[in-house]
């Protein structure tokens, strides 16, 4: 970072961890955004202070940035990292307002979250149902709580013991932010989950007080299970993308297409606002058309 914003970027960095509590992947990736900015301004337009920042020189940033070829979903989120820290430092009072005003993001095209068909889904749970060694009962496992309770990997990653809530049947997610939630889970998932648990006991002297574990004992990390689940999500090859989120997204739509209230998706998913939760209601239109098209005597002909 250049020299003379250092000394404000910090502050930003650490309330970004310390007060916003965001994970170390995002404010890395916010440090690698304002790096970058920086740079480029201090490259293009030489050493400025940071009220000589104005809205043409975050546009140039753009200009160049489309230069690159990046997409405008890559280029908007860029833009929300700026947003906020120039937020952030008239909030603190170190400018008098934001140059970010009069900078239009470009438009994305709307993409629609990738999803598992139901029979594919319970194809693959089924193969799993009988598995004995480590790898298949941690293929199990994430599968069927990603799909079950819609988890973020990280969410999923941090899950402890005591979170699962026996009694009430239900488990409390600890989301983004901090923010507890409470999600409603099967009988059927609490039998395996208390299976996994018996196991862990039986095989690892002292377990690991998180859920899920590698098959050395230890505490289970993003990319063991990121890689997991794609290589067993591979078997679907009609799927584009192959990772924990799409189980997220398969929950969601699911749940949309059996006639679940949007609000309640949307606290079930821990999403902020509505806006994120109402894309799920586009792969429920698609669906209906497939329907259409499929059934109606007029598109039969």
């Amino acid at each position: 970072m250049d020299a003379p914003f250092q000394p404000l970027v910090q502050p930003f960095i650490d309330y970004l961890k310390f007060e916003k509590r965001y994970s170390p992947h995002t404010v890395r990736s916010y440090q690698d955004d304002l790096f970058q900015f920086f740079t480029f301004l201090n490259k293009t337009f030489g050493d400025l202070s940071l009220n000589e920042i104005i809205s043409s020189y975050v546009r140039s940033w753009l200009a160049s940035l489309k230069e690159e070829e990046l997409t405008a979903r890559s280029i908007n989120r860029k833009l929300s990292t700026l947003k906020s820290f120039f937020k952030y430092q008239v909030r603190t009072g170190e400018l008098q307002q934001t140059p970010m005003t009069n900078v239009i993001s470009p438009k994305a095209s709307k993409r629609l979250p990738s999803f598992i068909p139901e029979t594919d889904l319970a194809a693959l749970l089924h193969t799993l149902r009988f598995t004995e060694d480590w790898k298949g009962l941690n293929a199990k496992m994430l599968l069927s709580l990603f799909y079950f309770t819609g988890m973020r990997l990280s969410e999923l990653i941090n899950l402890k013991e005591r979170q699962i809530d026996k009694s009430n049947k239900a488990i409390k997610i600890l989301g983004k932010g901090n923010k507890e939630r409470i999600v409603p889970v099967s009988p059927e998932l609490l039998k395996m989950i208390d299976e996994y648990i018996d196991a862990k006991k039986k095989e690892y002297e002292s377990p690991e007080e998180f859920l899920l574990v590698t098959e050395k004992g230890k505490r289970m990390y993003p990319k063991y299970a990121y890689l997991l689940t794609r290589k067993y999500l591979a078997s679907i090859k009609t799927l584009e993308k192959k990772s924990p989120h799409t189980l997220r997204h398969t929950f969601a739509t699911h749940l949309t297409n059996h006639g679940a209230n949007l609000n309640a998706v949307k606290e079930l998913l821990g999403h902020a606002s509505l806006a994120s939760t109402q894309v799920y209601t586009h792969n429920t239109i698609e669906k209906l058309k497939e329907v259409y098209k499929k059934a109606h005597p007029k598109e039969q002909k």
